[in-house]
C-alpha cells in the first residue's frame, strides 16, 4: 500500500524524473508484450506452416505493443481498475485483467474505425475490416490479450503494494542475500 510519505514524495519529483520515469515503464511495458505477442507469432507463424502457409508479422507484434503499451499508460493515468485495491492482490490483478482486456478491445475497435475513416469508407467500412477478420481471431486475440495480462497486472499490483523497486531488487539481486523489510 503506498503511504502519504511516498505520496508526497512521488508529488515532489521534477518533470525531467516524471518523464524518465514514464519512458521507464513504457518501455518495461513494450519490451514485456512485445515478447509474448513475438511468442505469439511464432506459435502462429508454426501451426500455419504444417498448412505451407506462410506468415512473418513479427513487425506488427512489434507495433502491436508499442501501441497497447501506450494504451496500458493511458488506462493507468485514468485509473481504470482501482476498485479492489484494498482487498487480496489475486482480485485486484483479475479486475484490472478484466477492465484492460475490455478497454484494449474497445481501442481497437476504435483504431479499425478511424481507419475506415481515414481510408474513406466509413465508419460500416471499419467496423466491416474488424469482422472480416472473423470472430474465432477475434476471440483468440482478446484471450490471448486476456493471459497475458494476468501475470502482467500481478507484478504490477505486487509491486505497488511492495513498493517501488522492490520486485527489480528481488529478482536482480545475489540469491542469499535479503530484502529489507520482507524477511523480518
Amino acid at each position: 500500500m503506498v503511504t502519504n510519505n511516498e505520496r508526497r514524495k512521488e508529488g515532489k519529483k521534477t518533470w525531467k524524473q516524471k518523464l524518465v520515469y514514464e519512458f521507464i515503464e513504457y518501455g518495461i511495458n513494450v519490451a514485456y508484450l512485445a515478447v509474448f505477442l513475438g511468442v505469439f507469432t511464432t506459435y502462429r507463424r508454426l501451426i500455419l506452416a504444417q498448412y505451407d502457409i506462410q506468415y512473418l508479422n513479427y513487425g506488427f507484434a512489434l507495433i502491436e505493443a508499442l501501441i497497447l503499451g501506450k494504451v496500458i499508460m493511458i488506462g493507468d493515468l485514468m485509473r481504470l481498475g482501482r476498485k479492489f485495491v484494498e482487498k487480496p492482490l489475486i482480485f485486484t490483478t483479475l479486475y484490472r485483467t478484466v477492465v484492460f482486456t475490455v478497454f484494449v478491445a474497445l481501442f481497437k475497435v476504435l483504431e479499425h474505425t478511424i481507419s475506415g475513416l481515414l481510408h474513406g469508407q466509413g465508419l460500416a467500412g471499419g467496423f466491416e475490416e474488424i469482422m472480416s477478420k472473423g470472430k474465432y481471431e477475434l476471440i483468440a486475440y482478446t484471450l490471448v490479450i486476456f493471459f497475458v495480462f494476468i501475470p502482467f497486472f500481478a507484478f504490477k499490483e505486487l509491486s505497488r503494494v511492495l513498493g517501488e523497486g522492490k520486485i527489480s531488487e528481488l529478482f536482480l539481486r545475489q540469491s542469499g542475500s535479503s530484502v529489507s523489510g520482507l524477511h523480518e
